[in-house]
């Protein structure tokens, strides 16, 4: 019987936790449900705040970081990936502007949820390491996307109440991505954001919206 307790403790001690199953929401109203409507604060905003494009290690990516890993994951023809992470050839569309890019100097790689819209609506209040897991995120698909420098410039910081992509076709599948950062990392919506979320999805067809759980 003693036996049989230790053996027991043993797989309750030391058997992993699983970790949580994603939440899946099919309406942009169910969605919103879950995001807190709440003013905005820029104060103390610095960008090195977010340590971003650190080193990723990546089968076939030696010496890549973060931002060289997304472009290279995106691209429709993969490009050659030479020493120090120097890439040459390789094929693109950047959806933003439904542009083709066959260069790969010629993209941006934009945080869906810009660092500086997440930091006015809760990264404030996180730890150096949290922020600079959200810098870097590749876990959610979403999060971190390769488009043009000029439409990435023409997107900054702002949100959708005062910025959507230039290919409407895109705007559906932009906004469902929003929506999904932001509850994945709790942050919050202010009212004109959240008027924006909802004029600009009456019309969309219902969404996939896919919350992959936070990993500490």
């Amino acid at each position: 019987m003693k036996k049989l307790f230790i053996i027991f403790f043993a797989l309750v001690l030391f058997t992993p936790a699983y970790a949580a199953s994603p939440t899946t929401y099919k309406s942009y109203d169910s969605a919103l449900k879950q995001l807190k409507v709440s003013a905005e604060s820029r104060e103390g905003y610095v960008r090195t705040k977010f340590k971003h494009w650190i080193t990723i290690s990546r089968t076939g990516q030696v010496g890549c970081d973060s931002r060289k890993s997304v472009i290279i994951d995106e691209a429709l023809v993969k490009p050659t990936i030479n020493k120090g992470c120097v890439l040459s050839g390789g094929k693109w569309l950047s959806v933003y502007d439904n542009v083709e890019v066959t260069d790969a100097g010629k993209l941006d790689v934009d945080h869906m949820v810009p660092l500086a819209e997440a930091w006015d609506s809760g990264a404030s209040t996180w730890t150096d390491l949290k922020r600079q897991q959200y810098a870097n995120d590749m876990v959610d698909p979403t999060h971190l996307i390769a488009v043009t420098g000029s439409s990435n410039r023409s997107k900054s910081d702002q949100d959708p109440a005062d910025w959507l992509p230039v290919f409407k076709n895109y705007h559906c599948t932009y906004l469902a991505n929003w929506i999904q950062i932001k509850i994945r990392w709790s942050l919050t919506i202010d009212a004109a954001e959240l008027k924006a979320l909802k004029d600009n999805t009456a019309q969309c067809p219902k969404p996939k919206i896919v919350i992959i759980p936070l990993t500490s």
